[in-house]
């Protein structure tokens, strides 16, 4: 019984120093393309329209470290997006979060684009269909001769009258 003990022990030691091995080489450090795939989601804070992954700024260098350690603690993407969100405002965002006035962002465009497809529609359509207003008749060149021919007679005749 003894004996049985004491392997009992010796397995659950061996198997706490063999679990906390496995969990120590379990920490690398995350690679510069799991950094930069979340910065490229960010924007500088500093820079105007600038993406983190590409800023030059020293700034940008120390959140790219930040995210770094974040990722190595074991951070999700959107809990570090989050973070710089509560820090910097949501204008640090690639992509304005789908909530409240943001909503414009998405919509606007979409509804502007449906009334200038109408415009031009409702335009062409109308370009296409005749007037339907009745317009005078243009004389033709003989009623124009027969009036002139018309003309010319009276003329002749008040003439005569003076004379």
């Amino acid at each position: 019984m003894k004996k049985t003990l004491s392997i009992f022990v010796f397995v659950l030691l061996a198997m706490t120093f063999w679990t906390g091995t496995a969990a120590a080489q379990d920490t690398n450090p995350p690679s510069d393309d799991e950094v930069n795939a979340i910065a490229k989601e960010l924007f500088c804070p500093v820079c105007e329209n600038t993406p983190l992954d590409v800023c030059p700024t020293e700034a940008c260098k120390q959140w790219r470290e930040l995210i770094r350690l974040k990722l190595s603690e074991g951070w999700t993407e959107e809990q570090i997006k989050q973070y710089f969100v509560e820090q910097y405002g949501a204008r640090v965002l690639a992509e304005p979060p789908r909530q409240g006035w943001y909503w414009l962002i998405y919509i606007v465009p979409v509804v502007l684009l449906g009334i200038g497809i109408y415009i031009l529609y409702r335009a062409y359509i109308s370009m296409r269909t005749p007037l339907t207003e009745e317009i005078e008749p243009v004389e033709t060149a003989t009623q124009a001769a027969v009036s002139q021919a018309d003309y010319l007679r009276r003329v002749e005749e008040e003439l005569k009258k003076r004379n």
